[in-house]
């Protein structure tokens, strides 16, 4: 299973907090081997932020799952790869390393806030026990600096003593965020944070996530399926579709020239305020089975721009312009370079 289109060679003039190679990660189901993530390479430089983009079951959560070691296993399984944090191997550590990792290093906001706060203890309790769990300072210290990371993310030091359901949905997310940066970790992940949130309420948390991430010096992934979220907070772009990567590169490189048909499709399909009102194009078919995927490209029989060679053979990704890669038969003409002949 070994994939050598690496979405990170290109940029190896950076340094890269996190490098993941070839990553395989399926769940066993009685119908067979559900392929969920298949061989998907990114890498995310100090200080970047990264939208891992597509439909819903692209494998964009089973990544960030993956690389926080988090998917449940069973059904779920890393068949292969690596996921280098600063060098090291995510997947060799042991269970125990594993949890030193989570939060102090690398925090992960979920999508619903009410499945990461515990409903009978106070919000300040439940980022009190983050902090005591990655720290070695005391209870009262710990309780204080929970009280600041309310602060800190717009809420009053004396609501620390209110439990969640006293609570708005964008304040719960608030909560989450405080919870997540308590320790002060290097890596955020966020999983659709504000999918649950109404329209103003999202502008509110994104901008918050913004300014903390630059205050903070932190890396980001956010998961989504909102290009507008993309274009918000996000230096780079990878576009999933059937848990590969079609097209990365810089925000601007990908909003402005996208070279993939679903990543064009992706932008048809997503309504404008500007200019004249038509009917939104829809990206016709489904996404394929992932116990049975198609054969070559995967995106091939909702392909607009179908032809032979896209049923027969697997794209390999293709530079199309410095740092933006795209995995497509037709993104650029002929002759034109591969990452790995790049690389070299």
């Amino acid at each position: 299973m070994e994939n050598k289109n690496s979405v990170g060679t290109l940029e190896e003039n950076k340094e890269n907090l996190l490098e993941v190679h070839d990553l395989w990660v399926e769940y066993r189901t009685s119908r067979g081997a559900v392929k969920a993530v298949n061989g998907l390479n990114l890498n995310i430089a100090m200080g970047e932020t990264l939208g891992l983009v597509g439909e819903t079951g692209a494998g964009k959560s089973t990544t960030a799952f993956g690389i926080m070691r988090i998917l449940p296993d069973p059904p779920a399984k890393i068949t292969g790869g690596e996921i280098l944090y600063k060098g090291r191997d995510l997947l060799k550590l042991s269970a125990k390393e594993m949890r030193d990792v989570r939060g102090e290093e690398i925090s992960m906001i979920f999508q619903d806030p009410m499945t990461s706060l515990d409903p009978v203890k106070t919000v300040g309790n439940q980022i009190q026990e983050m902090i005591e769990l990655h720290t070695d300072i005391s209870s009262k210290e710990a309780w204080t600096r929970a009280e600041d990371m309310l602060e800190v993310v717009g809420i009053k030091r004396e609501r620390a003593n209110d439990y969640p359901h006293q609570f708005s949905g964008g304040m719960k997310q608030r909560v989450v965020i405080a919870m997540a940066l308590s320790c002060n970790p290097k890596l955020l992940i966020a999983d659709e944070p504000t999918t649950a949130l109404d329209v103003t309420i999202q502008a509110q948390v994104l901008e918050l996530m913004k300014k903390l991430k630059a205050e903070y010096r932190m890396s980001m992934i956010m998961i989504t399926h909102d290009l507008g979220v993309v274009a918000e907070v996000c230096d780079k772009v990878a576009v999933l579709y059937a848990g590969n990567i079609v097209e990365y590169g810089a925000m601007e490189d990908v909003f402005d020239d996208p070279r993939h048909p679903y990543t064009r499709a992706l932008f048809d399909a997503t309504p404008t305020l500007d200019g004249e009102k038509h009917k939104l194009n829809i990206i016709k078919g489904f996404s394929p089975d992932p116990i049975h995927l198609p054969e070559g490209c995967a995106f091939h029989p909702r392909c607009k721009e179908v032809c032979d060679k896209c049923s027969a053979v697997m794209p390999e990704m293709v530079e199309v312009a410095p740092g933006h890669l795209v995995r497509c038969v037709h993104a650029v003409p002929c002759g034109a370079e591969k990452t790995e002949e790049v690389a070299e």
